[in-house]
């Protein structure tokens, strides 16, 4: 048996002024006293500073502690991005609560399965989404009351259900005392994957993770104090991605957009001095291609980062010609949005336009506070050669990582396997160690027993001009097995045939990788801007 270390003795043991719990929580206390005078939220008319902002989030803890709710209790939230979504952010937490943003697209049968297997207290709606949020509360089974949140800036009031969210915070002590939770591993917020497999997984994220990708975002972006950060990329997406948490901690202006628009977001960028914002590819589209009548002139750098689906470098090329550095970064909800950065290298500054174009659509390496990223092989869990062409699995470690699925026993131990948690996604190692992806692994098609990647049959299609938008998905074939169909929106003012766009795919792929079938219409997509492809699935299995 090993001898006690030295450095064991009582003089060293955790003291309460040596070792507080990593919370986001602290961000907001800091903020509000060192910048509580500065602007915290603009919104329509509303301007509100970090005090003014605080004191909400205090009000909202103590109102929802008088209605019973204290730590555990999960606070559902359907709204889309405005300033009591990200006051929720905090003040569930401040009573150790667990919040669950839900998306605003999801249909009532679906809202009604979360609600009822999170086991909500309350519901906090925004009115334009009354009507399924009653259907959803009335098919989860749940006794629950509906917050009506009335925004200003909402162009479809809606119907109202309840109590309003203001008449809420009115009940709340502005001073409510509250703590830093007990242990840092205590659950924080409840995210549901799109359940595009079947019935959507509860994932919980732990103060402490949010805490480290809050911070970490900081330190990958490279970000000042004070960013004027706008909103695009949903709220109830990973929870903004923890950047609710990050520009607290810089004590940054958060500028809210309901819906993202290209005439809004020129607006946000020339009035606002907008210097950060987030986003899927789409919203990187939606800026590149605005018609010149939406757009106003910005004279000063701006900083987007980008995830989901690898962005074509001609969009990357179009859009850093406006003035706007793009950040491409990757993750999943299960480890709280990104956690993998292209992290970009000083020599590479010289490099053509086209070649840094397509160096940046790689996925990258871990984030700085993410233990580690790799591409495994799934039967040996065995790194992959480093050679840009072997594929594997990308697994992740570290501290930026999900709790476990909720209620979910199984599906967490299957996820979590020899020390890493397996993501699904597809990718290879190049031979500098960047991660680029290659599928998810339930969109790789299989045709006549050749593995192809929809992603590089994507990256052909957008070469062509005239191509705004692409997916590609499996389509069953008779003597194939399956083939590749793509959908395809037209960039504006453009047309093309089925005929002409896979003969320019002669040049860029090999025969059996061709779509065999184009159809042109608009792309189905998520809130968030992802393309949902199992829509596209279904339409393939019975062209017209």
């Amino acid at each position: 048996m090993a001898s006690p270390s030295i450095f064991e003795g009582s003089e060293l043991v955790q003291r309460q002024a040596n070792f507080t719990p990593l919370s986001p929580l602290s961000m907001l206390k800091r903020t509000e006293r060192v910048y509580g005078h500065r602007l915290a939220h603009i919104h329509g008319d509303i301007r509100r500073s970090w005090s003014e902002v605080a004191i909400r989030c205090r009000q909202l803890a103590s109102a929802l502690q008088k209605r019973g709710i204290g730590k555990g209790d999960v606070v559902a939230l359907l709204a889309p991005n405005i300033p009591e979504a990200f006051e929720c952010c905090f003040g569930a937490a401040m009573l150790g609560a667990v919040l669950n943003a839900n998306n605003t697209r999801l249909d009532a049968a679906t809202l009604g399965y979360i609600l009822a297997h999170g086991e909500a207290r309350i519901f906090l709606v925004d009115t334009e989404f009354a009507e399924v949020a009653r259907q959803a509360v009335a098919l989860s089974g749940l006794d629950i009351p509906i917050i009506d949140i009335c925004d200003t800036q909402n162009p479809n009031a809606g119907i109202k259900t309840g109590q309003s969210y203001e008449d809420l915070l009115a009940e709340g002590d502005p001073d409510f005392a509250y703590h830093l939770p007990e242990d840092e591993w205590d659950a924080l917020a409840l995210n549901y994957t799109s359940g595009t497999t079947g019935k959507p997984k509860g994932v919980v994220y732990s103060h402490r993770g949010a805490y480290t990708n809050a911070v970490n975002n900081v330190v990958t972006w490279t970000m000042p104090h004070h960013p004027v950060y706008l909103w695009t990329l949903p709220l109830f997406h990973c929870n903004g991605w923890c950047f609710p948490w990050t520009i607290t901690l810089l004590g940054g202006v958060n500028v809210f957009m309901r819906s993202p628009r290209a005439e809004a977001i020129f607006t946000a960028f020339a009035e606002h001095k907008v210097t950060h914002l987030c986003g899927a590819p789409i919203i990187m589209s939606m800026i590149a291609t605005a018609p010149q009548k939406e757009r106003r002139p910005f004279d000063h750098k701006i900083e987007m980062m980008t995830a989901a689906a690898p962005p074509p470098a001609s969009v990357i090329a179009e859009i850093e010609a406006l003035g706007i550095n793009i950040t491409h970064v990757y993750g999943l909800t299960e480890v709280y949005g990104p956690a993998v950065v292209c992290a970009w290298q000083p020599e590479w500054q010289d490099l053509p336009a086209t070649e840094k174009a397509r160096l940046k659509a790689r996925q990258g390496v871990a984030y700085e506070l993410q233990e580690d990223v790799l591409v495994l092989d799934p039967q040996t869990s065995q790194p992959v050669p480093a050679d840009g062409q072997t594929q594997g699995e990308i697994a992740f470690r570290g501290n930026i990582v999900m709790k476990g699925y909720f209620k979910q026993p199984d599906a967490t131990d299957e996820a979590f396997r020899d020390g890493w948690f397996w993501s699904g996604d597809i990718a290879v190692m190049h031979e500098d160690g960047y991660i680029e992806i290659r599928d998810r692994a339930k969109d790789i098609i299989i045709s006549g027993g050749e593995n192809i990647s929809s992603i590089e049959v994507e990256k052909a299609l957008y070469t062509h001009p005239a191509v705004a938008l692409a997916a590609v998905v499996a389509m069953p074939d008779e003597k194939w097995g399956e083939v590749p169909c793509a959908f395809i929106e037209l960039a504006d003012g453009h047309s093309l045939s089925e005929a002409e766009l896979i003969e320019h795919c002669r040049a860029h792929l090999a025969g059996f990788m061709r779509p065999k079938k184009v159809i042109f219409s608009e792309l189905p997509k998520t809130t968030t801007g992802k393309i949902l492809k199992t829509e596209l699935r279904d339409r393939a299995k019975s062209p017209s």
